[in-house]
């Protein structure tokens, strides 16, 4: 009845941007991402290279190296997609963006496509950590699943 007196308590989900499998961030093997330094989250080893909306929202920003995109939910959440590891060194040669600052975004909606062998022909692994940039935020983030993913599995609950 009083649903105007619940506020941000609400829980907010992040599904995953791509096919493959997911781990926690704890395995991902550069310590920014696995000590949480830009924040909590999970990564993703990509099966296919398509990354997606994780959830509705604004991009605020395509690298110019496009290895990286960062997007405000609508709930406000700022979340950036790492695509691989040390893929800055790439210079965009690997990445093909179909969203620029300022777009709004639904949930699966394509954002990049990405040539996951150019990523690993050039000696570089292709993990792609989800950071909730603004960690702090928030009471409580959580991952709801492992293991192989499709686009349509909510991945990580925020609250």
């Amino acid at each position: 009845m009083f649903h105007f007196l619940k506020g941000k308590s609400k829980e907010n989900v992040l599904y995953a941007p791509c096919k493959g499998k997911v781990v926690p961030l704890s395995e991902v093997p550069d310590p920014t991402f696995s000590e949480k330094i830009l924040g909590d989250g999970f990564a993703v080893i990509p099966s296919e290279g398509k990354i997606y909306a994780p959830t509705d929202g604004e991009i605020a920003m395509v690298f110019d190296t496009l290895h990286a995109i960062t997007l405000t939910s609508s709930s406000g959440t700022e979340i950036l997609i790492h695509i691989g590891l040390d893929t800055v060194t790439l210079k965009g040669a690997p990445f093909t963006a179909h969203v620029a600052a300022g777009d709004q975004v639904k949930k699966g909606d394509l954002l990049m496509d990405v040539d996951l062998d150019k990523i690993t022909g050039a000696g570089l692994n292709t993990v792609t950590p989800v950071l909730i940039c603004n960690t702090d935020d928030y009471e409580k983030i959580s991952l709801k699943k492992e293991g192989e993913v499709s686009l349509d599995e909510a991945v990580l609950s925020i609250s």
